[in-house]
């Protein structure tokens, strides 16, 4: 199983790339986020895709998220589960080949912190009861903290800038300690120069100063099977870069 997860900045404006690199990296699962379009705004090649049963759960703005299942992976079109906490549209659940698979998009927090804080505690509830039935789960996407001072370059660590708060962090780590892992840092736990955003201004992402905002994050066992979980940082224009997981 590969699971790929790509904050795209604007669904439209990165249609081109998207195609190509989907074309050329083959995902069973596709996770979207910022999808910045009403429904009736995907361009059609995307809104229906050949090779993919596709879900877009958006409505204009500057959130959407969108979940992609290549038609070979699942016999049927995977049916979507609605998340009570769901704001401005930035979750969308399905089941798919036994595993439940969440795309989601956290707020910023920069306008409205607390709104922040709430998306994630009932993110942690979420988690909670998939851990506890020992069910399967996968949370991917733009989770808008950067967990660790590793997951930031350090041109760019700032203890008080939103991302960075430690009572962010105090919450990333509550979800680890509950059950869910961060996949990819379990891989590659060393890796200094694991990001995936970068501010657009002074050639940051060609120097590679950025942060780790983007997750793929499993229950144990789930976890346990994972065997690859990398950063495409050179695919695309938007500020986040695509991340691919594989499962044995």
């Amino acid at each position: 199983m590969k699971i790929a997860t790509w904050n795209v900045n604007g669904i439209r404006a990165r249609e081109a790339q998207l195609l190509a690199w989907l074309a050329e990296e083959q995902p069973d699962v596709v996770c979207l986020q910022e999808v910045k379009a009403a429904p009736a705004q995907i361009p059609p090649m995307l809104a229906e895709l050949s090779g993919y049963w596709c879900h877009w759960h958006c409505a204009g703005g500057y959130s959407g998220v969108g979940l992609l299942v290549r038609e070979g992976f699942t016999p049927a079109r995977p049916a979507v589960e609605p998340a009570s906490f769901d704001f401005e549209t930035r979750i969308v659940m399905a089941k798919i080949a036994g595993v439940t698979i969440a795309s989601v998009y956290v707020p910023n927090g920069g306008k409205d912190l607390e709104a922040k804080f709430r998306f994630l505690d009932d993110l942690d509830r979420l988690a909670q009861e998939y851990v506890a039935q020992r069910e399967p789960l996968l949370v991917c996407g733009d989770i808008n903290i950067a967990r660790l001072e590793i997951d930031v370059h350090p041109k760019e660590r700032k203890p008080r800038a939103i991302g960075q708060l430690p009572e962010e962090r105090a919450v990333f780590e509550q979800w680890l300690g509950r059950g869910l892992v961060d996949v990819g840092r379990a891989l590659d736990p060393a890796n200094e120069g694991l990001f995936t955003w970068w501010a657009p201004w002074r050639n940051l992402r060609q120097r590679n100063i950025g942060w780790r905002l983007d997750y793929v994050l499993a229950t144990e066992v789930l976890a346990g099977r994972a065997e690859t979980c990398g950063v495409r940082a050179q695919v695309g224009t938007s500020d986040h870069a695509p991340v691919v997981a594989t499962f044995g």
